[in-house]
């Protein structure tokens, strides 16, 4: 037992109301979690047995305002697993799994508590309520419905089982997925090991090694090493074993071996999916989304495709041709190669080089670039604060306010690789907005963070960002934007909680900014000498938008007919060799040897980590027909920073949450449905029809 208080559990008194990140140790979060479930299943108890008939106010909303203390305690319990772990955060993390996942079994089939709810449902036209009440009525019973609150007591109870498992599983899949990334490293020790690197991959080799405690240059599986390394290394023997540790990360015998866990995380999805009622998981998954059905998701993939395959053949010709001048013999491209051909063929066609467009996106730029987008778009301004607390020295904290110098919210960002910090980027919360709360308190700001994961530049150079890097950080703020500009009553439908096929769109939106001349014009200065990125170049990397979008759409696609297709098996017993399977299916589907797939099924956090993508992943390719579709809207109207599209945007988008629902809303920002030919022409598919 520790004597002093638990500072999880104390009111929370810095700036802001944030964490008190310095005083918290690992092994406060188990007392601090139990308690806040404890205090959360009593709440819950008191809704149930209320003596007053329920009605909208003492039951639905009263819902949306429990588990507060839970809420807390648990995103920040979450949040430093994901960017800040150590191994006693982790213990805990498997320790507290199941026991959390039991926990909102048992709320959500709460049997008192839902024949309140579930009476109110059935008369819900009769309640005369507003579309954000019916809206938050709708959803939190479909919430209790799919958690099993209708199902009879036996398979309820094996609900519950099942989801605790699934707890422990996945949160075994990340843990080995981190395992991996963060213990494998290529030391470049001689000259010959750094042939063809530029000097800012090298830079951030440097780095990488200063951080590990070693000399001289090492590669690390942050994708802002590895794929560099892949693209400029001279030295295919090196890049071949780059490609093999980046690509079979949980695919190790032993104890961090990710292939049956996957296959026990598919047999107990398979068993929920038939408890509710369907054949397959993707059936129950996507029984809550805008597409609805595999036939939906399997007709948008299937327009993409064959296009995208064209195009890729017609790429592979062009590397091919690359070899030849190079002097080597016919053969096929390996996936190590692909890389490397394409970013020479690239130079020569438009004469672009990550060497020469990189000094001109250092890090300060693209995010000063991100913050006036947003000013210019919706009126923020995003405000330093060195005293707002903070879980790591890299992490920037801001005070976001509108253009009526309102505070809006804060916004906390993490930039940069660590070896206790999972791989990809991706945005959370501390704190969901909403104005639904105890009499006499203030609505409740959200507080928002945004994770990359860059490779820091040398002590004394900044880092630089590739254009895709620049894109992800645009990806990523854009939901950040979505948390920040929640304007609704109830948490349940605050922010990014919205449907899974929904909630890539103001991420993906907002990408589109960092290309806009206007914005590099204004952005876009070489870090050395501060001069604007010429227009000749810009001009140059318009024309090289296009390229290599073939590869690139290929493998994004593969990875999603890939969990479409292992979500979608009847059978009971998974496949036995999951690599085999996705292998067998992307042979058939004519998967060029040398392009891949963006995730193997071993470490596919999206699919494994979570169930947030699961059955799920066709989603980004869902949310650009959206964002195409949507961002024509600016060039429409003369301008990528219309005030009336923008008003529009933030109106219908950014700041509607899941009040609305997700065709409506962005029906009434479009005025129409979205098509899907502006997703072919941004990906350059428009030609390339299918044979």
């Amino acid at each position: 037992m520790m004597s002093a208080p638990n500072p999880l559990l104390a009111p929370w008194t810095a700036l802001h109301g944030l964490p008190p990140f310095a005083e918290l140790q690992p092994a406060h979060f188990e007392p601090a979690l139990q308690q806040a479930m404890a205090a959360h299943r009593s709440e819950l108890a008191a809704l149930g047995a209320a003596g007053a008939a329920p009605t909208f106010d003492n039951t639905v909303a009263a819902f949306d305002r429990t588990g507060r203390t839970l809420d807390r305690v648990a995103s920040v319990f979450y949040n430093l697993s994901s960017s800040a772990t150590s191994d006693a955060l982790q213990a805990a993390q498997r320790k507290l799994a199941a026991p959390m996942a039991a926990h909102h079994s048992a709320i959500h089939t709460d049997r008192a508590f839902f024949a309140r709810l579930d009476g109110l449902h059935a008369r819900r036209e009769q309640l005369g309520l507003t579309l954000e009440q019916q809206r938050l009525l709708e959803r939190l019973h479909l919430d209790f419905v799919r958690s099993g609150a209708q199902l009879a007591d036996a398979p309820r109870r094996r609900y519950a089982e099942v989801m605790e498992a699934l707890a422990q599983l996945t949160t075994r899949f990340a843990q080995n997925v981190l395992h991996d990334e963060s213990g494998w490293q290529l030391a470049l020790t001689s000259p010959a090991d750094l042939a063809g690197l530029p000097d800012f991959l090298r830079a951030a080799a440097s780095q990488a090694a200063v951080e590990r405690g070693l000399t001289g240059h090492v590669i690390t599986l942050s994708r802002s090493l590895v794929v560099p390394f892949l693209t400029f290394s001279e030295r295919p023997d090196l890049r071949e074993k780059a490609w093999r540790a980046w690509t079979t990360r949980g695919e190790h015998a032993g104890e961090h071996d990710n292939r049956e866990v996957a296959r026990d995380i598919l047999r107990l999805r398979r068993e929920q999916a038939q408890l509710m009622g369907h054949s397959c998981y993707a059936d129950h998954a996507l029984a809550d989304t805008m597409a609805g059905t595999r036939s939906a998701v399997q007709q948008l993939l299937g327009e993409v495709w064959p296009r995208a395959l064209k195009a890729v053949q017609a790429e592979e010709d062009a590397l091919q041709a690359m070899r030849s001048q190079h002097g080597l013999a016919p053969g096929r491209i390996e996936p190590w190669d692909w890389r490397f051909w394409a970013e020479k063929v690239r130079r020569e066609r438009f004469n672009v080089d990550d060497a020469e467009v990189k000094p001109y996106f250092a890090l300060d730029r693209v995010i000063s670039a991100a913050f006036d987008c947003a000013q210019r778009l919706f009126g923020l301004q995003f405000t330093p604060n060195p005293d707002l607390p903070v879980y790591h020295p890299d992490v920037r904290a801001y005070e976001v306010r509108n253009a009526e110098s309102q505070l809006i919210g804060i916004f906390l960002q993490d930039n940069f690789a660590r070896p206790n910090k999972r791989s990809g980027a991706w945005m959370s919360s501390l704190r969901m907005q909403t104005r639904n709360v105890a009499v006499g308190e203030a609505a409740q700001l959200p507080v928002i963070l945004n994770n990359n994961n860059f490779a820091k530049g040398a002590a004394d150079e900044p880092t630089l960002l590739s254009l895709d890097d620049a894109r992800t950080l645009f990806h990523e703020f854009g939901h950040g934007l979505h948390g920040l500009l929640s304007d609704v009553t109830f948490e349940r439908l605050s922010g990014t909680q919205v449907l899974r096929d929904f909630v890539e769109l103001p991420s993906q939106i907002f990408e589109h900014w960092i290309t806009e001349p206007e914005v590099l014009r204004q952005h876009a200065r070489h870090w050395k000498t501060g001069e604007p990125m010429p227009a000749e170049l810009m001009q140059r990397l318009a024309r090289a938008r296009l390229f290599n979008q073939g590869y690139e759409t290929v493998r994004y696609t593969a990875s999603a007919m890939a969990d479409m297709a292992v979500h979608s098996l009847p059978e009971a017993e998974p496949p036995a060799d999951l690599g085999a399977f996705e292998a067998d299916l992307l042979q058939r589907a004519g998967l060029p040897h040398g392009v891949g797939l963006n995730h193997r099924l071993v470490h596919f956090q999206h699919l494994f980590s979570s169930s947030g993508y699961a059955a799920g992943y066709y989603v980004y390719l869902w949310a650009e027909v959206l964002d195409a579709d949507g961002y024509d809207a600016f060039a429409e109207a003369g301008s990528p920073f219309d005030p009336g599209v923008a008003s529009k945007l933030l109106r219908h988008v950014y700041s509607s949450g899941n009040s609305v629902e997700p065709g409506a809303a962005y029906a009434a920002f479009r005025g129409r449905a979205a098509r899907v030919e502006p997703l072919l022409r941004k990906r350059g598919l428009l030609q390339a029809e299918p044979a």
